[in-house]
Formats: structure tokens, sequence, C-alpha cells
């Protein structure tokens, strides 16, 4: 099977974020099982990526994307694997599994501001209905998705003809056997996007009704959302330190001092931060739908969405005694669920058998 895997997703400033480490994880997982391309529209990917052979191409956001098949049936592939659902496909002269892992911006349109103001427009046509969806998801011969929850979004909502197969996320590294010893910390954890549906008041809020503890704000923050933010906690009488970004060392540090990872988020396709805490051994705090119970099981805390005491409640009860431990435990043997050469076992099956119609359709002319 001669397998190619679009990389163009993965991040160029040395940080990940949702899609690349997905994109970097599936193909090393992939990589330790079978021969494959990456096609990457820029070296400085390749930081990110494992040791494999590659192809440069243009970006995904390039106005030629529809093309893009031009270009990459020159590598003469059996089979293309998509890490999200926007590759071109006119004139592909190969199999094609395209990846789609949430149907968050549906229900929260706004899209990511430093998209260039035509990827924006684009975005809220994408989402204005679910016929482009599906006439996208349908170009592929099958299609991926990162959850159980998902799965059964798309398929409530008929997104796609093509079959369905789950191939979930998974944080980089194995679980740790116990969590780091030492005192923790009165300090709780928020990795993540700023956006609204993700809820960070709630968690400041929450953090107001929690004397004594932090709440550390991991990722880059916005500075008008910084300004809104700090505001709340002067209000609140919450302890909040903005990190503005930390890289993979300090953030595992920062994890290894706390007391739990929380998130008042509102809608998931999977949630990576919850297990990548968990596989530190660091109890969880999450809100309490479904994606968030497939994915924290029953080693996590669940509050209802938007109900700041009742996110100070949860992470009071790890003071209990004993219940730290035990939910640390259980955070440990959830998070050994997931990983990376599981996820590309489950992938390789889909991509042979998608590569092998391929070579059928191809010798009966």
């Amino acid at each position: 099977m001669r397998l190619v895997v679009d990389c163009r997703y993965i991040r160029r400033d040395g940080r990940h974020d949702g899609i690349s480490r997905f994109t970097a994880g599936i193909t090393a997982g992939l990589g330790r099982l079978t021969p494959l391309t990456m096609l990457i529209d820029d070296e400085r990917q390749l930081a990110l990526l494992p040791d494999l052979p590659w192809a440069r191409t243009r970006p995904p956001a390039s106005p030629l994307e529809p093309l893009i098949p031009r270009v990459v049936n020159r590598l003469r592939p059996d089979v293309v694997f998509c890490p999200l659902q926007t590759s071109g496909s006119i004139g592909r002269r190969y199999g094609l599994v395209l990846t789609l892992h949430d149907l968050i911006y549906y229900r929260h349109r706004t899209p990511p501001a430093e998209f260039a103001w035509w990827v924006r427009l684009g975005w809220r046509l994408l989402y204005a209905s679910y016929l482009p969806q599906r006439l996208l998801l349908d170009r592929a011969d099958e299609v991926v998705t990162v959850s159980e929850t998902v799965a059964g979004e798309i398929a409530a909502h008929r997104l796609t003809r093509r079959p369905v197969t789950v191939v979930p996320n998974a944080a980089d590294g194995a679980p740790l056997e116990r969590a780091a010893p030492g005192e923790r910390e009165r300090s709780i954890v928020y990795m993540g996007a700023f956006i609204g549906y993700k809820d960070v008041p709630t968690l400041v809020r929450a953090a107001g009704l929690l004397p004594g503890w932090t709440l550390h704000l991991a990722s880059r923050v916005p500075a008008g959302v910084r300004a809104s933010l700090t505001s709340l906690a002067e209000a609140s009488g919450a302890a909040v330190v903005f990190h503005d970004g930390v890289d993979e060392a300090a953030y595992a540090a920062l994890l290894d001092r706390a007391t739990a990872l929380v998130t008042a988020s509102l809608d998931e396709g999977f949630g990576l931060p919850v297990v990548e805490a968990m596989q530190r051994g660091v109890p969880v705090v999450l809100t309490d739908i479904p994606i968030f119970r497939e994915v924290g099981g029953d080693a996590a805390l669940y509050a209802p969405a938007g109900d700041a005491a009742a996110f100070a409640a949860a992470v009071r009860r790890l003071e209990d005694p004993g219940e730290w431990d035990r939910r640390s435990n259980a955070a440990l043997e959830q998070a050994g669920r997931y990983s990376w050469d599981a996820s590309a076992a489950r992938l390789l099956p889909v991509l042979e058998r998608v590569a092998a119609a391929r070579r059928t359709r191809v010798s009966r002319g």
C-alpha cells in the first residue's frame, strides 16, 4: 500500500494546536506500522513530525486547494489520509479518507479570528447548513472521527453516506505509573482556547468561590479577553495567573503541582487536555456533557454547564480524605485507553480497505 498522510495542518511555530497534534500523533503511529509519505507545505513543519519521507506542496488554505490532487497524483498513492475534511479532491486518482473532528461550529459559528477574511467567509458559508458538509464528506471513500459522541452526531444529522470509523485522539507519551510525588498546591489548571463556548468565565467565577486557591490559565490569551477575565477576577475575588502559553515541560510541571485540571466547555469533539492531565494522574473536573462522559469516564468529577458553585464544590471534594488519590489512580487507568499506537491500529485497516478497493477499480478499468 502506497500511503500519503496530509501533514499540511502541522503548525510552523513549534507548538501544536489540536489538529496539529492529532496529525503528528497519528502520523507517528502509522509510521510504526507501515511505510508512508508525509505531505507538507513548509519545512518548518518537520520539527513537529516523525522522521519519515516527505514531499512538499502548497498550503491547504490556498485558493487552488480543490485542485491539489493534480500534485498528489504524481506521488502515485493508493490512498491519502487527511486529518481534516477540507482536502481537495478534483481529479484524484487515489483513495481518500477524510476526518471530521466535531460539529461545534454549527452551534457556535464564529470562525477563528486568525484566519484570512475570505477563509472566515467560507467558514460561515460552510456552517450555514449541513449541505456543504455532506458534499465535503461524500467526496471521500471513508470518513474518520475522533469520538463515539461525534460519530453519533454525524449519524443523527446524516452527514455522509460513507462508512464512519472512530479513531480517538490521544496525548503524547505514555501514562505515568503514578502521579508525581509531593504536596499538591491548591491550584487548578485550564488549558485550551478562549472562545465563547469554552466558557472560561465560569472557571474564573468558580475560583472566586475557592479562597486560597489559584486558577492557572495556561494557554495564550487574546488581549481583549484577558482584560475581560481580569475584571471578572477582580470582581469575584478570584486568584488568576495568566501564563500566555507554556511549552510542554512547563505545562507538565504545572500539572504535576496542581490539584486538578478544569474545563467548563459547553462543547467538544474530544477534549485532549483532559487526557493529557489524566495521563499524569491529575484529577479532572468537567462540564457534564456527553463527550466528557465518554473521555473522562468514572475518573472525572462533573458539574452542570455554567454552574460556578458546582465546579467549586467538585474541586473541594478532592480535599476529602483519600478522594484525590482515588481520582488520580482512576485518571491514570482511564488515560491508558488512549494512545497514538492504538489509534493508528484502528485507522490502518480503514486505509488498507480503501487502498484495496481503489486498486480493484483501477484493475477493472
